[in-house]
């Protein structure tokens, strides 16, 4: 990789595609009709203040782990990792775009939204990545918290305040976080054991993790169907909501009863698709049905 493509490296794309996906589920949803211009505005402001700060944080967690990821073969080719970039220079990429994102959500969005990112990148690259991950194989349940928090920042960032609808939006994300990294866990238990890291399979056992894995999808199921509960939805997102719910509880269980790495990759890839169909519905739901 060039020098560009190692700094673009370190803000983990993909993960910050998802986060700034459904901090734009929460905008849509805070919006009652078709966006207007004014309103397209505050998306694409939120869009690039959440992606700036979501990217520094992972950059940040680059940084901070670079010698656990050197020893894991999903994570050793980051450029900390193998030493293409200094700690400097990647505190100082991961400051750059902090401070940058901030201001915009400050000056472009309102005060609230700002606040509530800079939080979530605390909580996400210091108190999840320096405490909870290194000392409590609960630290994917504690610190999935902070990775809930996109629709709230999105719905902040349009209404200027925090609404119940996402905060279930939220509770969604929560719950779904567990499931789906213990899967990922699974499969890669050997790197986790080489980096030291307190994983819910390597200090508990495979069966354990397996039935945790079962029980949050089933408790998963339930939060799926609040949106409906609550009137934020009609029947399109219900039916795809119980559909692809009870698809994640079936490889759930099918893991629980006769494990294989195969199928642990298959309920991790299952659990994404899970999640951006779940959303995905929401969104066309409400222009569908709810304008």
């Amino acid at each position: 990789m060039n020098v560009f493509q190692q700094f673009y490296a370190l803000t983990k794309p993909r993960v910050v595609q998802l986060i700034v996906f459904c901090a734009l589920i929460g905008m849509v949803l805070a919006i009652p009709g078709w966006p207007n211009s004014s309103q397209l505005g505050q998306i694409g402001l939120a869009c690039l203040g959440i992606w700036l700060v979501a990217g520094a944080a992972a950059a940040f967690n680059c940084l901070v782990e670079k010698g656990i990821d050197a020893k894991m073969k999903r994570t050793a080719w980051r450029p900390t990792a193998k030493g293409q970039l200094s700690d400097l220079q990647a505190l100082i990429f991961s400051s750059v775009l902090c401070a940058i994102g901030s201001a915009v959500l400050y000056w472009g969005l309102n005060p609230l939204t700002m606040y509530l990112t800079f939080a979530t990148f605390v909580g996400y690259a210091v108190i999840y990545t320096l405490i909870l991950k290194p000392l409590t194989p609960q630290n994917i349940v504690i610190g999935g918290a902070s990775g809930a928090m996109p629709p709230v920042l999105g719905w902040a960032a349009i209404t200027g305040e925090v609404g119940p609808e996402s905060l279930i939006l939220c509770l969604i994300i929560f719950l779904w976080t567990p499931p789906h990294f213990w899967a990922l866990a699974l499969y890669r238990i050997e790197d986790y054991r080489k980096s030291g890291l307190p994983m819910l399979p390597i200090t508990h056992g495979s069966e354990f993790t397996r039935l945790q894995i079962m029980l949050y999808t089933l408790v998963l199921l339930a939060a799926c169907l609040m949106p409906f509960a609550y009137g934020m939805s009609s029947w399109l997102y219900l039916v795809v909501a119980v559909a692809v719910s009870i698809g994640f509880f079936a490889y759930a269980f099918a893991l629980w009863r006769n494990y294989s790495d195969v199928l642990a990759r298959k309920t991790f890839r299952f659990s994404l698709i899970h999640l951006c169909l779940l959303f995905a519905a929401l969104l066309i739901d409400h222009y569908v049905f709810t304008i």
